[in-house]
Protein backbone atom coordinates (compact mmCIF):
# COMPACT_ATOMS: atom_id res chain seq x y z
CA UNK A 1 0.00 0.00 0.00
CA UNK A 2 1.66 3.22 -0.74
CA UNK A 3 1.39 6.09 1.80
CA UNK A 4 -1.53 8.46 2.29
CA UNK A 5 -1.95 11.21 -0.07
CA UNK A 6 -2.95 14.60 1.68
CA UNK A 7 -4.32 15.88 -1.48
CA UNK A 8 -6.92 13.23 -1.67
CA UNK A 9 -8.26 14.11 1.66
CA UNK A 10 -8.24 17.36 1.08
CA UNK A 11 -10.48 16.61 -1.74
CA UNK A 12 -13.12 14.73 -0.02
CA UNK A 13 -12.68 17.68 2.62
CA UNK A 14 -13.78 20.20 -0.17
CA UNK A 15 -16.55 18.31 -1.17
CA UNK A 16 -17.80 18.12 2.38
CA UNK A 17 -17.55 21.81 3.05
CA UNK A 18 -20.12 22.48 0.61
CA UNK A 19 -22.50 21.36 2.68
CA UNK A 20 -21.75 24.06 5.08
CA UNK A 21 -22.85 26.42 2.73
CA UNK A 22 -25.89 24.44 0.95
CA UNK A 23 -27.02 22.15 4.01
CA UNK A 24 -28.06 18.93 1.45
CA UNK A 25 -26.67 16.56 3.68
CA UNK A 26 -23.79 16.37 6.63
CA UNK A 27 -20.12 17.50 6.72
CA UNK A 28 -19.33 14.27 5.13
CA UNK A 29 -16.61 13.32 2.49
CA UNK A 30 -15.34 11.26 0.26
CA UNK A 31 -12.45 10.45 -3.05
CA UNK A 32 -11.73 7.24 -4.04
CA UNK A 33 -8.37 6.90 -5.96
CA UNK A 34 -6.82 4.10 -8.03
CA UNK A 35 -3.26 4.55 -8.29
CA UNK A 36 -2.97 8.63 -9.09
CA UNK A 37 -6.33 8.83 -10.72
CA UNK A 38 -8.99 10.20 -9.22
CA UNK A 39 -12.14 8.14 -9.90
CA UNK A 40 -14.34 9.90 -7.94
CA UNK A 41 -14.85 12.89 -5.13
CA UNK A 42 -18.43 13.24 -3.19
CA UNK A 43 -20.32 14.31 -0.53
CA UNK A 44 -23.12 13.40 1.80
CA UNK A 45 -26.56 14.22 0.11
CA UNK A 46 -28.93 12.33 2.45
CA UNK A 47 -30.91 15.62 3.10
CA UNK A 48 -32.30 15.43 -0.85
CA UNK A 49 -34.62 12.86 0.40
CA UNK A 50 -32.61 9.50 0.54
CA UNK A 51 -30.99 8.21 3.56
CA UNK A 52 -28.68 5.71 1.44
CA UNK A 53 -26.59 9.16 0.13
CA UNK A 54 -23.64 9.18 2.48
CA UNK A 55 -20.62 10.35 0.77
CA UNK A 56 -18.94 6.70 0.63
CA UNK A 57 -21.75 5.57 -1.17
CA UNK A 58 -22.04 8.35 -3.52
CA UNK A 59 -18.75 8.07 -4.12
CA UNK A 60 -18.54 4.26 -5.10
CA UNK A 61 -21.79 5.20 -7.15
CA UNK A 62 -19.30 7.59 -9.46
CA UNK A 63 -16.60 5.52 -9.60
CA UNK A 64 -18.78 2.78 -10.82
CA UNK A 65 -20.30 4.10 -13.58
CA UNK A 66 -17.11 6.03 -14.56
CA UNK A 67 -15.27 1.88 -14.41
CA UNK A 68 -18.94 0.45 -15.88
CA UNK A 69 -17.97 -2.03 -13.03
CA UNK A 70 -19.07 -2.45 -9.57
CA UNK A 71 -15.36 -3.78 -8.97
CA UNK A 72 -13.36 -1.21 -7.95
CA UNK A 73 -10.47 -3.50 -7.13
CA UNK A 74 -7.35 -1.60 -6.57
CA UNK A 75 -8.62 1.14 -5.39
CA UNK A 76 -8.44 3.62 -2.04
CA UNK A 77 -11.10 5.57 -0.52
CA UNK A 78 -10.73 8.52 1.35
CA UNK A 79 -13.22 9.52 4.02
CA UNK A 80 -13.33 12.83 6.47
CA UNK A 81 -15.48 10.31 9.05
CA UNK A 82 -14.96 6.64 9.89
CA UNK A 83 -17.14 5.05 7.31
CA UNK A 84 -20.60 3.62 9.16
CA UNK A 85 -21.84 -0.04 8.68
CA UNK A 86 -23.53 0.84 5.67
CA UNK A 87 -20.77 2.35 3.69
CA UNK A 88 -17.86 0.38 4.72
CA UNK A 89 -20.73 -2.91 3.17
CA UNK A 90 -20.73 -1.18 0.38
CA UNK A 91 -16.72 -0.55 0.43
CA UNK A 92 -16.48 -4.20 0.97
CA UNK A 93 -18.47 -5.49 -1.46
CA UNK A 94 -16.98 -2.60 -4.24
CA UNK A 95 -13.66 -4.55 -3.46
CA UNK A 96 -12.05 -1.02 -2.54
CA UNK A 97 -8.80 -2.29 -0.99
CA UNK A 98 -8.05 0.33 1.31
CA UNK A 99 -10.01 2.91 3.89
CA UNK A 100 -8.61 5.30 5.17
CA UNK A 101 -10.25 7.98 7.16
CA UNK A 102 -9.99 11.45 9.29
CA UNK A 103 -12.25 11.68 12.86
CA UNK A 104 -14.06 8.52 14.24
CA UNK A 105 -17.79 7.92 14.43
CA UNK A 106 -18.10 8.62 18.09
CA UNK A 107 -16.87 12.03 17.14
CA UNK A 108 -19.83 12.47 14.89
CA UNK A 109 -21.98 10.93 17.31
CA UNK A 110 -21.05 13.48 20.07
CA UNK A 111 -22.25 16.25 17.86
CA UNK A 112 -25.70 14.76 17.30
CA UNK A 113 -25.51 12.63 14.40
CA UNK A 114 -27.89 8.87 14.99
CA UNK A 115 -24.65 6.92 14.22
CA UNK A 116 -24.24 2.81 15.01
CA UNK A 117 -21.14 3.05 16.78
CA UNK A 118 -19.65 -0.28 15.26
CA UNK A 119 -15.76 0.29 14.41
CA UNK A 120 -14.70 -0.59 10.77
CA UNK A 121 -11.82 -2.59 12.67
CA UNK A 122 -14.94 -4.73 13.97
CA UNK A 123 -16.97 -4.97 11.06
CA UNK A 124 -13.99 -6.23 9.21
CA UNK A 125 -13.00 -8.84 12.04
CA UNK A 126 -16.79 -9.85 12.01
CA UNK A 127 -16.80 -9.98 7.91
CA UNK A 128 -13.49 -11.31 7.85
CA UNK A 129 -12.45 -8.32 4.70
CA UNK A 130 -9.23 -7.64 4.09
CA UNK A 131 -9.64 -4.58 3.59
CA UNK A 132 -6.56 -2.23 4.94
CA UNK A 133 -7.75 0.75 7.27
CA UNK A 134 -5.96 3.55 8.41
CA UNK A 135 -7.55 5.78 10.29
CA UNK A 136 -7.07 9.13 11.88
CA UNK A 137 -5.22 10.33 8.67
CA UNK A 138 -5.60 14.53 8.93
CA UNK A 139 -7.35 13.92 11.73
CA UNK A 140 -7.61 17.69 13.26
CA UNK A 141 -8.85 19.11 9.80
CA UNK A 142 -11.68 16.40 9.60
CA UNK A 143 -12.78 17.24 13.08
CA UNK A 144 -12.74 20.67 12.37
CA UNK A 145 -15.38 20.14 9.78
CA UNK A 146 -17.26 18.61 12.46
CA UNK A 147 -16.66 21.51 14.50
CA UNK A 148 -17.59 24.08 12.07
CA UNK A 149 -21.02 22.06 11.04
CA UNK A 150 -21.81 22.32 14.60
CA UNK A 151 -21.76 26.05 14.70
CA UNK A 152 -24.01 26.56 11.86
CA UNK A 153 -26.90 27.85 12.94
CA UNK A 154 -29.09 26.01 9.99
CA UNK A 155 -27.49 22.55 10.52
CA UNK A 156 -29.76 19.43 10.57
CA UNK A 157 -28.85 16.71 12.37
CA UNK A 158 -30.17 13.21 11.24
Amino acid sequence: MQKPNKKYMQLAINAARKNCKKIEGGPFGACIVIGKKILAVARNTVLKNDATCHAEINAIRLASRKLKTFDLSGSVIYSTTEPCPMCFSAIHWARIGVVIYGSKIEDVANIGFNELKIKNTKLKALGRSEIKIVPSFMKQECKKLLLDWNSLPNKKIY
